[in-house]
């Protein structure tokens, strides 16, 4: 059996200290959960924190305690917990934008034959919200909780797209503080996915995340003050060519969320796609 390190006295004393920092941290801890992760270890959670085995130590053993992480003491491993799944899903269910966007973006799926997807922001990725498939049997297998690169993918494109200048600006230069060496292709890749955005109405990528990828995707505001999300439409190469993409599932996703704009304004939905 493996046992968790016990914290050094120093590093708990400036932890308690400050609650706030210790909030923060212990958030950091539950971030480094992705949804490829089944579980982690104290090594792995440090690596992705970048924290002191001291702190990971105490704040970790904490949020085992109030149920936000599961320890197996087999394996000396941790997983998320029961209360950080359930924070997770009252925050989904209570969500109209994704309530009423899901039937919609199924109805969708059914048609093209390929995946959609709603996500936002976290950080400088794109974290799904919600995801419905086609019964075609060969699909994207993205799930909620997965995250996404945002200026590889048509999510983060049409996110960034859809954004206010100003706070585009400053998530942009992070960006670019992460990838130094991309600076130019970035900003070629935002111009041409705005320059799309204001055209089309979507933004498309073409095998720029994997090569075998192609999608669409808008940006939608939420007029009850909701953050802003992303809703795309993507699948394989053979399934949405590039042509297809362009003529037929961009303009059929901008009639979704249309359609979904339409339903949480309380109107009557009378634009459903033909």
């Amino acid at each position: 059996m493996r046992k968790r390190a016990l914290p050094a006295d120093g590093a708990e004393a400036a932890e308690t200290s400050n609650p706030a920092a210790s909030l923060t941290r212990g958030l950091e801890i539950l971030r480094s959960f992705t949804a490829e992760d089944t579980t982690l270890g104290n090594q792995e959670l440090i690596e992705r924190t970048g924290l002191p085995k001291a702190t990971v130590s105490r704040l970790t053993a904490t949020l085992v305690s109030l149920g936000y992480l599961h320890y197996d003491t087999q394996l000396g491993r941790y997983s998320i917990g029961p209360a950080t799944v359930s924070l997770g899903y009252s925050a989904l269910s209570s969500s109209a934008v994704v309530h009423m966007a899901q039937p919609l973006m199924q109805e969708l799926a059914d048609r093209t034959g390929v995946a959609t997807a709603l996500g936002t922001r976290d950080g400088l990725e794109m974290v799904y919200l919600a995801n419905c498939r086609s019964q075609s049997p060969v699909s994207l297998r993205l799930n909620v909780g997965s995250r996404l690169p945002i200026w590889r993918t048509a999510m983060g494109l049409a996110y960034l797209a859809g954004m206010r200048p100003e706070i585009r600006d400053d998530v942009v230069a992070q960006i670019i503080a992460r990838e130094p060496d991309q600076e130019v292709r970035i900003r070629a890749t935002l111009a041409e996915a705005i320059d799309s955005y204001s055209r089309h109405g979507f933004v498309a990528t073409f095998g720029s995340w994997y090569s075998y990828i192609n999608a669409v995707g808008i940006a939608f505001r939420p007029t009850d003050g909701s953050p802003l999300v992303a809703i795309t439409c993507g699948g394989i190469v053979d399934i949405i060519p590039q042509d297809i993409c362009l003529s037929r599932v961009g303009p059929d996703l901008v009639r979704t969320v249309d359609r979904l704009r339409t339903r949480l304004a309380g109107q009557p939905d009378t634009t459903a796609a033909q």
